[in-house]
């Protein structure tokens, strides 16, 4: 998936104001502080969803490295969508 691709609502720029998901980045810094990681549960839900429906017909079960980002907000949006998990070590567990 390209960013041109990318719908607006996951990350975008209104009036000169960043959002993603609809809540200004601007509010989350001033409420979690600088710096902050901001995921969009609608981007990893729609990535999820496109491998999902990609290997559709054919025995398969999507899986997160954990290795990526062991984020545990990451992991549960995956796991409600009944993602697998692949790990490397017992510390990723």
């Amino acid at each position: 998936m390209n960013a041109a691709a990318l719908p607006d609502t996951w990350f975008a720029l209104r009036d000169g104001k960043r959002f993603a998901d609809g809540v200004g980045l601007a509010d989350i810094a001033a409420r979690y502080g600088t710096p902050t990681f901001v995921y969009s549960r609608a981007a990893l839900v729609a990535a999820f969803q496109a491998y999902d429906q990609a290997l559709a017909g054919h025995p398969h079960q999507v899986c997160y490295a954990v290795k990526a980002n062991s984020n545990l907000a990451v992991l549960g949006v995956f796991a409600k969508l009944g993602a697998g998990f692949d790990i490397v070590s017992g510390g990723e567990l």
